[in-house]
Formats: structure tokens, sequence, C-alpha cells
């Protein structure tokens, strides 16, 4: 505590005491805030609370409040919530609900239920109703909001943690749900600078009528707007997105994305669009069919009145024939995520790709969790992941898991786009060995493949050992990309 001539650290002036806290993370403040009385003054200036980044629900151990944590949450929530500019709140998996599938790290599935794991639930539930009413409570009159960050685990939802027919065990007649709900309407209605609107798959808070309680001076404000959940019907309507005339970035569903709001976005009284998220869900298609999204003219027209526009899509277990319903011509693409459990990509759909957004396509992850590696270059004289790599010259990112990568491919495309590759990750068992070069081949052919690519590459690489590295679960990589793609406005 001493520092240099005996001056004690107390002397600080108050000033100087918030710059240094103001390095410390929200959990380090707290800590500190109980060391003594000029301390707690210090840490708790509203200028070093401007942000707070929450988890709700779940158990501590998954890095989530648990219901031992409500207090604390709430007295946060009392002190701060009333001037803090950006609040970014996530639902917390429930500790040991989820397991890695099939002994892959990084996917999730559930694991056998047990009469402790059902305790926890249950608390889950609770906790998540209780903790989002003290945090939308705390905010209600907050008019220097900035930015609203909202995030439910589907891995919760579709299990049934969240989902309403459970949280109606712990909410008799969704009185709590209606309440959040209100309480949203009420920041919503009294903000008056907000810059940033998401919600993803966060149940029971977001429904298609929240929107039209955003107060004129946030509409006027707004410049990204995120809105999805799988299970409710079109978040956004035509007539509340013509209220946002300043949006630069939005992120839905892909069936969301209509004609309608693609010829509203094309027009000439509001500012061009630079970034667009979009999410499609095979698994809901059915109930949210593609009929009525935006066609190849809607395309044409949304760029021709946004030159800028970049668009990030994640294509989670869609078949082929789908695929190729979307992949519009004229869709400036620059990211594209196909994830899959059940379906499979084929090499028409990668040569479409390839063909259509060579000039755009930066970002390609390829993703399969199930039993087999398809080899998509089987039948074809060039593989189509070197055709991609090829004809995408500003390709920086590529990603693969669960298709077959032969060795000599992965060292072709290490050549092709060499150090403008920021990010090659394949997973080391998608990769194989031809058996006919082995024969001309010395030494280890890893240790060979490692030395090619690096070469190719310019720098130091090696197949991704850690199935984290390449393997996530979709949404929430969705959610996290969306972020960072609309950031990059």
């Amino acid at each position: 505590m001493a520092l240099y001539g005996g001056v004690g650290a107390m002397a600080l002036p108050s000033e100087l005491i918030v710059h240094i806290f103001s390095f410390l993370s929200d959990s380090d403040k707290l800590r500190a805030s109980s060391v003594c009385s000029r301390w707690r003054e210090c840490l708790f200036y509203p200028s070093l609370w401007t942000e707070l980044k929450l988890r709700v629900g779940g158990g501590a151990n998954r890095g989530g409040s648990g219901s031992e944590q409500t207090p604390r949450l709430e007295f946060l929530m009392r002190k701060f919530g009333s001037f803090v500019r950006e609040l970014h709140l996530e639902v917390s998996p429930v500790d040991g609900y989820l397991s890695p599938l099939s002994g892959v790290e990084g996917r999730v599935e559930p694991v056998e239920r047990d009469p402790q794991l059902l305790d926890r639930w249950e608390d889950a539930r609770i906790t998540y109703l209780e903790q989002v009413l003290c945090v939308l409570g705390c905010i209600r009159n907050n008019r220097n909001l900035q930015k609203l960050s909202l995030y439910g685990d589907t891995c919760i939802q579709d299990e049934g943690i969240l989902d309403s027919a459970y949280l109606q065990q712990v909410d008799q007649g969704g009185k709590k749900i209606k309440e959040i709900q209100q309480l949203l309407v009420e920041v919503l209605s009294n903000s008056r600078k907000i810059k940033w609107l998401s919600s993803a798959f966060m149940l029971g808070v977001v429904t298609p009528c929240s929107l039209a309680s955003l107060s004129n001076p946030s509409a006027g404000s707004l410049e990204h707007l995120g809105l999805l959940d799988n299970q409710l019907s079109c978040l956004v309507s035509p007539v509340e997105l013509e209220r946002l005339v300043h949006l630069r970035s939005l992120a839905l569903d892909f069936c969301d994305f209509t004609s309608e709001l693609s010829h509203l976005l094309a027009g000439g009284d509001r500012a061009p669009l630079h970034r667009l998220s979009l999410m499609l869900n095979g698994a809901a298609l059915k109930a949210k069919p593609l009929d009525g999204t935006a066609s190849e003219d809607d395309w044409k027209a949304l760029v021709q009145r946004s030159a800028n526009l970049r668009v990030y899509m994640m294509a989670l277990d869609v078949c082929s024939q789908d695929l190729l319903r979307v992949l519009k011509p004229s869709l400036p693409l620059e990211r594209i995520h196909l994830d899959s459990y059940s379906t499979l990509v084929t090499d028409g759909n990668l040569e479409l790709i390839a063909q259509q957004y060579n000039k755009t396509l930066s970002h390609f992850v390829l993703m399969r969790d199930d039993t087999g590696f398809p080899d998509l270059g089987i039948n074809r004289n060039e593989d189509p992941l070197v055709l991609l790599a090829w004809r995408c010259v500003h390709l920086s990112v590529l990603v693969i898991h669960g298709y077959t990568v032969w060795s000599h491919n992965l060292v072709a495309i290490s050549r092709l786009r060499g150090s403008s590759l920021k990010v090659l990750a394949v997973s080391e068992e998608s990769i194989d060995f031809d058996p006919d070069q082995r024969v001309f081949m010395e030494g280890d052919p890893v240790h060979n493949l490692v030395k090619e690519v690096s070469l190719g590459l310019g720098r130091v690489w090696h197949p991704s050992m850690d199935s984290n590295l390449v393997l996530s679960e979709p949404t929430q990589h969705f959610h996290r990309e969306m972020q960072s793609f609309s950031l990059g406005m």
C-alpha cells in the first residue's frame, strides 16, 4: 500500500483512484469495494459502470448467477441500473444439464435426468424469471441507455428448461412473464437514445408487439436491430421498421426477411443498410416457410440503394434444395456458416457459392456433426473446396469439420490464398491422406503436411487438435459473430 516517499495510496486524488479502478473487471470492482469506505466511494462512481455484462439463471459453476447470487445482482442493478449505458444480458446453462455431444467438446446434449438435476431445472426457471425481472425493473426509467443486448441459449429452450410450458409450472397464469414483457415495453418507451437493440432467443421477453413501444427519439437514433426467435412469428413489422430511418444493421430470421421488408429498406428516404445478418433454421421451415422472402429483384434493388451492404448468413440443418433457393445471385454475401447434424451440403452448393460470391465472400465455415466424413469431391476432377479458395479472392477465414479434406487439397488451398488466409482451421479427424501419394512420400505424412501448409500460409500452422476451436453451439456462434459483424459497420 505504501508509495514512493512514504506517501500512502489513500493520499491519491479520487480521480486517479477511479482511473486505476477502471481497468478492473466488474467482479473485481465489487470485491475491491469491500476494502475500505474510500475505495467503496470511488468504485461506485457512475463513470465506472457505464457497461454491464450479466449472466442470469443457471449455476455459478457455469458462469451464471444462480439463486444465491440474486441479492448481489439486485444490489448491482439498484446501484447502477438507472444510468448504465450498455447492458448485455445472457442466460447461463444449468450446471450439470449439458454434457459434450458424443464425446466431442463444444457440442452439447442433455444428460440423463436425475432428481438433483430436476431440482436444478426448477431453480433455474425460478431464478431466470426473478433475475430478468430485477434487471429490467432497474433500467425501466433509464433514459441514457444506448445499448441493450439480450441472449437466451437455444440449447436450454429446445430441451424445455425455458420452454413456455415449463415456465408455467413456476409461473402460474404467466404472471411474471407478462410482467417481464411489460417492463421491456417501459424500458423502450422511456428510452431516448438507444442505438443498439438486440434480442436473440430470449423466450418470454420480446413479443411481436414490443417494438411498437420504442419511443420516437430512440426510433430515430437506433442503428442496429436484432430480433431472433425460432418459436415466434416475425418480431418486426414493416410499419415499425419504417420508423427506424437511421438503421444501418439488421439481424433477423431469414424467413422474416420478406419482400416487403426488403422493398422498405431500399427506399430513398432512409439511411442505407450496411450489415444484414440472417439465420436460416431448417427445423423451423415447416412453421416459417421460405415463401414471401426477398426475391432476386428485391436484392438487386436493395444493393442498388445500399452499395456497401454485406450479408452474414448461417444455415443450420438446411437441405441442399432450400440452400439453392435462398442463395440469390445479387445477395452480397460476405460470410456464410453452413452447419448441420443430419443434412448434407453438396458439391453443387459449394460450386454455386464460389461462382456467385467470388468477389464478396471472406468467411466460409463448413461444419457437420454426424457419423462419417463425406467427400465433396469424390465425383469431381477438381475439389470444390480448392475451387472455392481459388475463386473467392477475398477469402480470409476457412473453417472445416465433418467433411473429408484431402491433404494435397489442403496444401493447394494454402498456396492459393497464402498469407491472406488469416484463419485456416481444419479438425484433425477431417484430414485424410491419399494412399497412392504415401508411396512416394518420405517421413511422417502429418509432419510433411504441417510443413507444406505452413510454407503456403507463410506462418506456422497445425491441424485443430482441440475441437472447441472449430465446434461451438451454432446459435451462440451466430449471435457472437453477428455482434462483431455488425460492429464492423
